[in-house]
């Protein structure tokens, strides 16, 4: 492993872990904020049917996106094997890959993009007028795809480099021009949601441009260089279809159990239904925070893992899950004091307040059972691992179906958080015993 990536001191690993965690973590936050200005610009329009119409083409494009983020996670690892191991050149043979591979299911959504709106349609239903609406924004925004693709590339590539800043900027590159074009868009030219949809598509170009001229200027500082020779090896391409298929059907199962978790709560009426997208709101904050040491874990134990160095990679694991467990920590002592302030903030409903505070030890469980299923994935992704990724979600998603099977007939929606709750201990516990194998394997 090279020198510079190895933290001599346990403050020098605290460091290198907080300098690549926290850039992720202030990139994130960034991320409501967009969905924020997109809700309010189409606020100021005469009719509140423009704000489900963004918020249904907005759902729409979250779920069809995310599907795709294996071409982050994938390159991630790759990447940093390949920079752990000083093999520069493989770096941007990876990089043209995966650019590649997101070049061509890019162009595919935009090919396919009837088909693909009518089945988005189909499952999500709404009113004769939103929905036309919202196809007015789908059919703008899914002209994105390919820039949206490569940026995941692009993202995963300076995580794999061990340089979150950059990962930020190009962030903050997207997000403030989206935020800038959506004033403009709709507020000045009265675009309405396709100026909305508008918006998103400009910033993600605008994004993969700044991208790309990052990712010149730190391949030449590493010494890396894009060459065109030996991208197209048979054994390399299948080895990374396979790494991303792998990472597809694990997040398959991942939407499938959130969803399925709300799609199971409707039984218990509106209420308890809007309680639970209260509290999931809970959760997907604590996200925001762990995916900081998980992105850090990926590039870290990536490096090591890709220079042969046991010693390394143990270190990585314990400094990383380390403060993920802290902060994890800290979520559930912030969300007992303030978790009935931060729910008036979520609603003012007075019936979905009291219910929330019922499940609410729901919450503060979680952040303590949720770390350890985040940090794994985070070094099952850097070590590529992801036969094992697979495998164990499926069982766990078996394990949690079966739970929801046995318990909601008994205790009802509490029933439904038990199982969510067991659906992560699975996730940890099948993962976390495949990880002294990857430790075991290196000299």
């Amino acid at each position: 492993m090279h020198p510079r990536l190895i933290p001599v001191t346990p403050a020098g690993w605290h460091s290198r872990v907080w300098g690549l965690a926290a850039p992720i973590i202030l990139s994130n936050m960034s991320v409501p904020l967009v969905g924020a200005v997109d809700t309010a610009v189409v606020g100021h329009l005469p009719d509140p049917v423009y704000i489900g119409a963004v918020a249904l083409g907005a759902v729409i494009f979250s779920f069809l996106y995310w599907g795709f983020g294996f071409l982050r996670m994938g390159t991630t690892g790759f990447v940093a094997q390949s920079f752990g191991a000083g093999n520069v050149l493989e770096v941007g043979r990876v990089l043209l890959r995966a650019l590649l591979v997101a070049a061509a299911l890019g162009a595919a959504l935009v090919i396919l993009q009837h088909p693909v709106g009518l089945l988005c349609f189909w499952v999500l239903q709404g009113g004769a007028e939103l929905e036309s609406l919202a196809a007015d924004y789908y059919q703008v925004r899914i002209w994105s795809a390919p820039a949206v693709l490569a940026n995941y590339a692009i993202l995963g590539c300076l995580i794999g480099l061990h340089n979150t800043r950059a990962a930020l900027m190009l962030q903050l590159v997207l997000n403030l021009t989206n935020v800038c074009l959506d004033l403009l868009f709709v507020l000045h030219f009265q675009w309405g949601v396709q100026g909305v949809a508008a918006a998103s598509v400009v910033s993600e170009y605008t994004a993969l441009a700044a991208g790309l001229g990052i990712l010149q200027y730190n391949l030449r500082r590493i010494g890396a260089r894009l060459v065109r020779q030996d991208i197209l090896n048979r054994d390399k391409i299948s080895a990374l279809l396979q790494v991303n298929f792998n990472i597809f059907v694990r997040t398959l199962c991942l939407v499938f159990a959130f969803a399925y978790f709300t799609a199971r709560g409707t039984q218990f009426g509106e209420t308890v239904l809007a309680a639970n997208a209260v509290l999931l709101h809970f959760q997907h904050l604590l996200a925001f925070g762990l995916d900081g040491f998980a992105h850090a874990a990926e590039a870290l134990t990536g490096s090591a893992y890709g220079a042969r160095d046991r010693k390394a990679f143990r270190s990585a694991v314990f400094y990383t899950t380390l403060w993920a467990a802290l902060l994890a920590g800290i979520y559930t002592l912030v969300y007992a004091a303030l978790g009935g302030q931060l729910t008036q903030v979520l609603t003012g409903i007075d019936s979905v307040q009291s219910t929330v505070a019922e499940y609410m030890p729901w919450i503060l469980l979680l952040p303590l059972i949720s770390v350890w299923s985040f940090q794994l994935d985070g070094i099952f992704i850097g070590t590529t691992r992801t036969v094992e990724m697979r495998n164990a979600m499926l069982v766990s998603l078996a394990v949690y179906l079966a739970t929801v099977w046995l318990t909601v007939p008994i205790w009802g929606n509490h029933g439904l958080w038990l199982s969510l709750s067991i659906f992560m201990v699975a996730r940890a516990l099948t993962l976390g015993l495949k990880l002294r194998a990857i430790s075991e394997s290196l000299p």
